[in-house]
């Protein structure tokens, strides 16, 4: 956590001439930046899996229908397939996976009063008006919703709505160019209705996110949900 904190006073100090008061704001969407810039490999090895899987989908129908009645038999059927096209189920969620720690940091970082054992100066920076170790409910209370912090929240919601209706309208798209074949015996796969409709949606649960977690840790996951629906636009397109 000290060595953290460190870097993220160091990036602010860079920063400070750009950005004044609101260094460690900036240093934050660097460091997110940064982060999603050494995951991009990851993102593009999950897009080439996510189009082999559309192509895979035919033969997955095929092995559905001639192994209806052996559950077991299909499983491994399908595990052979992904194995031999060099194919992982699993490459989709490795992005998000490895940007956990990196949330879970910040998220820590800014709702800790100390720091090995010393008080945690981090605490002290804004932006703006909103500390960054504050919360949404912090800004009702103090200045409510459109006063003072409550003004850069309102801001935030604004723009994370925006980001979420653009993911929104890509992931629809991209789910009829590249619609889910059903099994072979012409039936839908059991329980692939709700998740179709559930997936689109899944964009605005960021605003969730950003209501409930310090404000350093919600300029995390803008930034980062930002550059994944840029970044979804340019893989899938």
């Amino acid at each position: 956590m000290s060595v953290f904190s460190s870097l993220v006073e160091h990036l602010a100090d860079l920063l400070q001439p750009l950005f004044g008061a609101s260094a460690a704001a900036a240093a934050i969407v660097l460091f997110t930046a940064l982060v999603r810039l050494l995951v991009h490999p990851l993102s593009r090895a999950a897009a080439r899996g996510q189009k082999a899987r559309t192509e895979l989908q035919p033969r997955i129908a095929e092995l559905r229908r001639k192994h209806a009645k052996n559950p077991e038999k299909l499983q491994r059927a399908v595990l052979e397939l992904h194995a031999e096209e060099k194919v992982s189920p699993l490459s989709g969620c490795l992005p998000s996976l490895c940007q956990l720690p990196a949330f879970f940091l910040l998220y820590h970082l800014f709702s800790s009063s100390t720091i090995g054992g010393q008080a945690n100066e981090l605490l002290s920076h804004q932006l703006l008006a909103a500390p960054l170790g504050g919360r949404w409910a912090d800004a009702l209370g103090e200045g409510g919703p459109v006063g003072g912090a409550g003004l850069v929240y309102v801001a935030l919601f604004a723009f994370v709505a925006g980001v979420a209706l653009f993911g929104y309208r890509l992931t629809k798209r991209t789910m009829a160019e590249r619609p889910v074949l059903p099994a072979g015996d012409g039936e839908p796969t059991p329980g692939l209705g709700a998740i179709t409709k559930v997936m689109p949606f899944m964009s605005f649960f960021t605003l969730v996110t950003v209501a409930v977690v310090p404000l350093a840790a919600a300029l995390y996951v803008v930034t980062s949900t930002t550059w994944s629906a840029v970044e979804r636009a340019v893989l899938y397109r």
